[in-house]
């Protein structure tokens, strides 16, 4: 059947007929990639948080679909869908959606593991959170680059609070996790650059400018701050074009 998507009641049974063709799909076909579909619709279309945890914790549990491990993850994480904010919960799921190869899931699993803040909750593992980060930069998430490099760029130190910023003598003789590599440093906002992080991209800048990591070069910091502004100047297009959007439903 042809719908008049510009007429209201026709958008309606269209978005209607959507929600049974997934559900059909999910339960009685038991397609993972149809059951995310309609955990996506649950949450977008019909606001209904709670199903929708529901389906993407089954998807993953059940059909080892890892971008419903990512999800359902988020959702243990902030505490949506009837559930309560459960970070250690949450890494679980993570850690399986990333074991299914699931960049994003590697991105947070690394994230929590690592993560040095006050609201820091999940146990820290950073070795191991490393490697899921690595993992998801290899697979192309620019933010995991972005972060590796923010890592190699002032060291993991095994105790943190004694990190000083303002002192950089006395951080040389910390004990670290991961200790300052320039060049690595490099490598990894370099590869962040180029799947188009824009801090990434300024960090690139920055440093052939200073000659961090590597050879001194100001044609070259000028081009990747070019290349920043450029990708600042998409993204904030793109803010815009969502925000009109939004003023116009």
């Amino acid at each position: 059947m042809a719908y008049d998507l510009k007429k209201e009641e026709e958008v309606k049974e269209f978005v209607e007929n959507l929600g049974v063709e997934y559900r059909f799909g999910c339960f009685k076909e038991k397609k993972p990639e149809v059951c995310h579909l309609l955990g996506d619709y649950l949450e977008a279309i019909k606001k209904d948080f709670t199903k929708a945890a529901a389906v993407f914790k089954s998807n993953c549990l059940d059909y080892n679909y890892g971008k419903s491990c990512l999800k359902y993850g988020n959702y243990k994480l902030i505490g949506k869908g009837g559930n309560k904010s459960e970070p250690e919960e949450a890494l679980k799921f993570f850690e399986k959606g990333c074991e299914l190869n699931d960049p994003t899931s590697c991105l947070h699993a690394g994230l929590l593991l690592t993560a040095t803040g006050p609201d820091a909750t999940a146990p820290k593992d950073v070795p191991k959170g490393y490697n899921y980060l690595k993992k998801a930069c290899d697979s192309n998430e620019a933010m995991a680059c972005h972060y590796l490099a923010g890592m190699y760029l002032s060291g993991v130190p095994r105790n943190p609070k004694q990190f000083n910023p303002h002192n950089p003598e006395k951080n040389k003789t910390l004990d670290y996790l991961l200790r300052p590599d320039m060049k690595q440093a490099f490598s990894f906002a370099k590869r962040g650059c180029e799947l188009g992080h824009v801090y990434a991209c300024a960090n690139v800048s920055l440093m052939y400018k200073k000659g961090d990591g590597v050879e001194k070069n100001l044609e070259e910091s000028k081009r990747y701050f070019e290349i920043a502004q450029s990708l600042q100047k998409a993204h904030e297009q793109t803010k815009e074009v969502k925000f009109q959007q939004g003023l116009e439903k």
